[in-house]
């Protein structure tokens, strides 16, 4: 008994060594610091995960076990943390409880009308809401663009800022981070196509980004649509049948919804629609100025994320009976 007491205490003691090398000992950090930009509704063991990998902590499973302990791993706010000099996986932890990014954050979504723009940003608690009281028209208007609708022109991203930033310099950032995005693809754009614009490949965009989410997919609904327009066909895309109804959309559409007139019906009216429906990414932007080459018209949803691509009606009509009535091939 007295050999196994004496075992147990030197594990003891060996486990209280590590936990305390490895919790209250500096780990040395690059000269240039360390930076940990934690985003929005990132988990600690990502964090944990992430720390250890860039070797600015010993053991992940401790940070993650102490921060449970202390109610961290419920507190910590998104943004851009700096660490300059040694630092101890209690230090780390200590910064992260105070919650006080050196730089705060912003995440909007690709596919988010102009609308959602806004109001993720007057939701924030760390911008000055120096804009909030504005028209969409008195926005554009401070930025340069007077009479222009907003909707597409701001790009979608993390945004990093100085707690109590004017909101009026994160409109001013994405605006300008949408026009630098959109001339790079106007610039890389495909020949022939059918836009005479930078503003219509944006509209484009926006039309491929609310059809699908799928990167691989984009590019052949931006060639469907591309060759729908060189043929004069109705591009006949139900997101900007949605857009047009406006708060009068309730989560579906019907056959009068698709015959009602609006500037943004495309199964009533012909070519792309007046102004973009939603703010596009970068590789929605992309798939608009390089549409895959095909001679593709139709697309059908296969009920997995996936479309189904078909050349002739009689394709298509057969796509639908399979993935949409379920009918088979």
């Amino acid at each position: 008994m007295k050999r196994l007491t004496g075992i147990l205490l030197l594990l003891l003691l060996c486990a209280a060594a590590w936990l305390g090398w490895a919790v209250l000992m500096p780990v040395s950090l690059p000269d240039a610091g360390y930076k940990l930009l934690v985003g929005p509704n990132r988990t600690m063991k990502q964090i944990a995960r992430s720390l250890e990998q860039d070797g600015a902590i010993r053991s992940q499973q401790v940070l993650v076990a102490l921060a449970r302990l202390s109610g961290t791993d419920r507190k910590i706010k998104a943004g851009l943390y700096r660490f300059q000099g040694p630092q101890s996986l209690l230090d780390v932890l200590l910064r992260l409880k105070e919650g006080q990014p050196d730089e705060a954050s912003l995440t909007t979504i690709e596919g988010w009308t102009f609308r959602q723009f806004r109001q993720a940003v007057n939701r924030s608690p760390d911008l000055s809401h120096d804009a909030k009281h504005l028209s969409d028209a008195d926005l554009m208007r401070d930025l340069g663009m007077p009479g222009a609708s907003p909707e597409g022109l701001f790009f979608p991203s993390t945004y990093l800022f100085t707690p109590g930033a004017s909101d009026m310099d994160l409109y001013r950032l994405a605006f300008q981070k949408m026009q630098q995005q959109l001339a790079a693809a106007w610039a890389a754009r495909k020949p022939g196509l059918p836009y005479r614009t930078p503003y219509e490949l944006l509209t484009m965009a926006s039309l491929v980004e609310k059809e699908t989410a799928r990167e691989a997919d984009r590019p052949m609904v931006a060639s469907v649509f591309v060759n729908r327009l060189k043929l004069g066909m109705r591009l006949q895309t139900d997101p900007s049948v949605i857009y047009g109804m406006g708060d009068s959309y309730q989560g579906t559409i019907g056959k009068a919804d698709l015959r009602r007139d609006t500037p943004y019906n495309t199964y009533t009216r012909a070519g792309l629609t007046p102004t973009p429906i939603a703010l596009p990414g970068k590789a929605a932007l992309y798939a608009a100025a390089q549409p895959a080459e095909s001679t593709a018209l139709y697309f059908v949803a296969r009920g997995d994320g996936s479309s189904q691509f078909s050349s002739t009606l009689d394709e298509h009509n057969q796509a639908v009976r399979k993935y949409i009535l379920k009918k088979g091939p």
